[in-house]
């Protein structure tokens, strides 16, 4: 075991030659495979757009994953491994992609499995590039994992990804000036090729790879990038991990009742912390014990940031618990779970090391940040897979909690029953429709099925529906107007006052009428039979519908010139939206 995790490095600095060969290689097979995928994904080839489109996608990813991670593995030699990897890699990819078909529809897309995969590549292409380089110079163990290299080129992919990109938006910026440039002059070429689609893809292949191809041959430069990154970051330890420490001791006195009445967020932004904190105790640690940060402060501030990350998992944990234990399961609320699972792995592993190394914490630090990103890397690479269906087991409890009454079908969410679960939560909601338990059910669900997008629905998730609007929030015109009561109910619908922000409703008394107008928009409601309804304006759905008889028109010479009006909401003098009639 130690072996395979063996904190020291090997002295495999990649290579400082250049390369003149990889620079050509990797931008034709860049410029192909962009052009490859145009070729393949475009839907307008066939008669039906989505025909085949899973099929097709997964295919386009396999080429520009396999070209993109081929890019930064590439050497000299090895080319069998480097090959392999990047097949296997884009492979995963693809098939997650795959996976999420068909498109077109929220109900069968799991994008965090995308994520997974993503993630799973991200962290094992730096440890098989270690692995790799360690192997190729046959003075460690067969399979250990040098950590020095592993982190180096962990950092070093990270910075070429972003500096490879900026190339490309230069190499844009350039192509761009001289299609105007030449457009001057009355020749088109340019400024027209980048109108086409297979152009563009073409163009930001071939310069994404010679982005990547020229960078890697002034391996110095990137390593120098690297050191600037990771000591700004190092500088910004101890001011995060001391925000963090002041954060904790003030919820001992506060409690953490105002975290849940803040925000809705509560779980995402304590792990986006964790994920800091490990990202600059990280900078302070370095690769080696000759690059650990010295200084106090840095020190320190390693030292917050690991008591820190554990109690802020901690409390990501009991935020999501509690929004399970009220509302239930849902894919979202479950990749929560795993996320905090995640993050308290890694601050147990920091606080232990912590507690138990003190001032010689640094090289079993890059011991655990080696086993936990193996670890991280196949967590990550079987939940890109199928094998766990998020959206079976959210539907399953929701169905459960509906059944049983502790979700009254009022405050049932429909939408993310039909939108958001995948196909097992469709074929839920059509048995719903058929066979539900009471008429209330079968009615919510058969209008739910009826429906094309969650839109149509109520947009309002479970904890806020029902609930009528803050008083501090609404201000009804003319001063003293009483609102009717089905009016004031749906106050906080997505085209009335929404969820947050000030809103004006100006309602005359008795008027079947109301103009509602918060910080975005200006709608017009209107009582009808059903009630009060949303209406959407009366002016003409689209110019084009009318083409015929405008051109028509033209050609009589049936023009005139009208003074229009229309009524429009103004606040402070200023228009709000467009008009409405």
């Amino acid at each position: 075991m130690n072996g395979l995790l063996d904190p020291a490095s090997s002295s495999g600095d990649g290579e400082t030659a250049g390369w003149p060969m990889r620079a050509w290689g990797l931008t034709v097979l860049g410029a192909l495979a962009g052009l490859a995928i145009y070729w393949i994904v475009q839907p307008d080839r066939l008669a039906d757009r989505s025909s085949g489109m899973e099929v097709r996608t997964a295919i386009a990813t396999f080429l520009g994953a396999g070209a993109l991670l081929f890019a930064f593995l590439v050497e000299r030699s090895r080319h069998g491994l480097n090959l392999a990897f990047a097949a296997i890699g884009a492979a995963v990819v693809a098939l997650t992609i795959y996976w999420n078909g068909p498109f077109g529809s929220t109900a069968n897309e799991e994008p965090w499995r995308i994520v997974c995969a993503l993630l799973s590549l991200a962290i094992g292409a730096p440890l098989f590039q270690a692995w790799r380089d360690a192997r190729a110079q046959g003075d460690t163990p067969r399979h250990a994992i040098p950590y020095r290299d592993a982190h180096q080129n962990a950092w070093t992919n990270v910075v070429l990804w972003f500096a490879a990109w900026t190339f490309v938006g230069v190499t844009w910026a350039m192509v761009l000036l001289l299609g105007a440039l030449f457009r001057l002059i009355g020749i088109d070429l340019i400024h027209d090729l980048l109108n086409e689609t297979w152009a563009v893809l073409t163009l930001t292949g071939g310069a994404l790879g010679a982005g990547i191809a020229l960078l890697r041959d002034r391996d110095a430069i990137l390593r120098l990038l690297q050191r600037v990154v990771t000591t700004v970051l190092a500088v910004l330890a101890p001011v995060l991990a001391l925000g963090l420490v002041i954060f904790l001791v003030a919820t001992v006195f506060t409690g953490l009742d105002p975290l849940w009445d803040a925000t809705r967020s509560t779980s995402p932004i304590l792990l986006g912390c964790v994920i800091g904190a490990l990202c600059l105790a990280n900078a302070v640690i370095g690769d080696a014990p000759p690059e650990e940060a010295r200084h106090p402060a840095l020190r320190a501030g390693v030292a917050g940031l690991s008591l820190s990350m554990l109690p802020l998992g901690v409390i990501a944990a009991i935020s999501t618990g509690l929004r399970i234990q009220q509302y239930g399961l849902t894919p979202d609320r479950l990749w929560a779970v795993v996320f905090t699972v995640i993050a308290c792995a890694y601050g147990i592993a920091y606080l232990f090391v912590l507690l138990r190394w003190r001032q010689a914490a640094g090289p079993h630090f890059r011991v655990a940040n080696l086993r936990l990103a193996i670890g991280l890397a196949v967590l990550a690479l079987f939940l890109s897979t199928p094998v766990v269906n998020f959206g079976a087991l959210s539907t399953n409890n929701q169905l459960l909690r509906l059944k049983t009454g502790k979700t009254p079908p009022e405050l049932f969410d429909w939408a993310a029953l039909r939108f958001d679960f995948g196909p097992t939560g469709v074929a839920a909601t059509r048995s719903l429709a058929k066979n539900g338990p009471t008429p209330a059910i079968r009615a919510a669900a058969a209008k739910t099925m009826a429906t094309q997008n969650r839109w149509q629905l109520d947009t309002l998730p479970i904890e806020r529906r029902n609930k009528p609007i803050e008083a501090d929030r609404l201000t009804v015109l003319p001063r003293g107007t009483q609102l009717p009561v089905e009016l004031h109910a749906q106050l906080i619908d997505y085209n009335a006052c929404f969820t947050s922000g000030p809103c004006v409703v100006v309602h005359e008394p008795g008027s079947d009428e109301a103009i509602i107008a918060n910080g975005y928009r200006a709608n017009v409601w209107k009582k009808g039979k059903a009630g009060w309804e949303y209406a959407p304006g009366n002016r003409p759905a689209s110019v084009a519908g009318r083409n015929d008889q405008i051109e028509a028109g033209l050609k009589a010479g049936k023009v005139e010139v009208r003074s229009v009006t229309h009524r429009q909401i103004f606040v402070d003098g200023l228009p709000l939206g467009e008009s409405f009639e």
